[in-house]
């Protein structure tokens, strides 16, 4: 494959190479039949402390100096346990995120597709696997996908001082390769962070992911758009 002017290409990881969304939803139901069957619990309360427990992990925050996120986590399922049922929840809120954590990372996996297709673009350029969050949480999904070698580089944005969409994180992973960002795409899902970020880091192209064919006129804008991982190659061709 030739690619004109294109350096390198970075690749979010959530819900763009592995299906993060998918496998954290399968997770959750081996979660509700165990609160049902082993926990006897309603299917209704068994829903409302999943939901719960889903709603706290979306707006975390955590202290690195006085817990980890283990610990943090924990303590999310046992909230929602509590806000269900007044009692003693921890035993079951540790077997709970046991559960949880370790049948989510066994269902993030990269498609045999998506693996053929990084290392043919390898050929032909670098290639960054940039992905926001705590750093254990992302390294321990890369790990289980075993993404990394299929990468010149990875960087976690939650082990450094700033994240996308920041322009510092991006400028970051072109230190590292030794690219300009001019010389750089990003393909990623969210708009927020991964569009939004190449675009203030001043990459040459973003590529948007776009999973849900209803959204049509997006902010910011993307300079090209993708149904599906597998067309980036074929996109990569047209920038110029």
């Amino acid at each position: 494959m030739v690619l004109s002017g294109v350096k390198a290409v970075f690749f979010d990881l959530d819900n763009t190479l592995i299906d993060t969304s998918g496998a954290g939803k399968k997770a959750i139901e081996e979660v509700v039949k165990v609160l049902i069957e082993k926990n006897q619990y309603k299917e209704e309360e068994a829903l409302i402390i999943c939901n719960k427990f889903q709603a706290k992990l979306g707006c975390e925050t955590l202290d690195s100096s006085t817990m980890t996120i283990d610990d943090l986590r924990v303590q999310h399922w046992e909230d929602a346990l509590q806000e269900v049922r007044q009692g003693d929840h921890k035993k079951v809120a540790m077997d709970c995120y046991t559960l949880w954590k370790t049948r989510r990372l066994q269902l993030l996996t990269m498609s045999e597709n998506t693996k053929d297709m990084l290392c043919e673009l390898r050929k032909s350029t670098r290639l960054v696997l940039l992905t926001n969050g705590v750093g254990q949480v992302q390294r321990e999904k890369i790990e289980s996908c075993g993404a990394q070698q299929f990468f010149d580089a990875v960087v976690v944005g939650g082990e450094h001082a700033e994240e996308k969409p920041a322009p510092s994180i991006f400028y970051h992973c072109c230190d590292l390769i030794r690219v300009l960002p001019g010389d750089c795409v990003m393909v990623g899902d969210n708009l927020d962070t991964d569009i939004q970020g190449g675009l203030n880091a001043g990459l040459k192209a973003t590529i948007w992911l776009n999973k849900n064919p209803s959204i049509i006129k997006v902010s910011p804008t993307p300079h090209y758009t993708v149904k599906s991982v597998m067309e980036v190659p074929d996109v990569l061709k047209n920038v110029k």
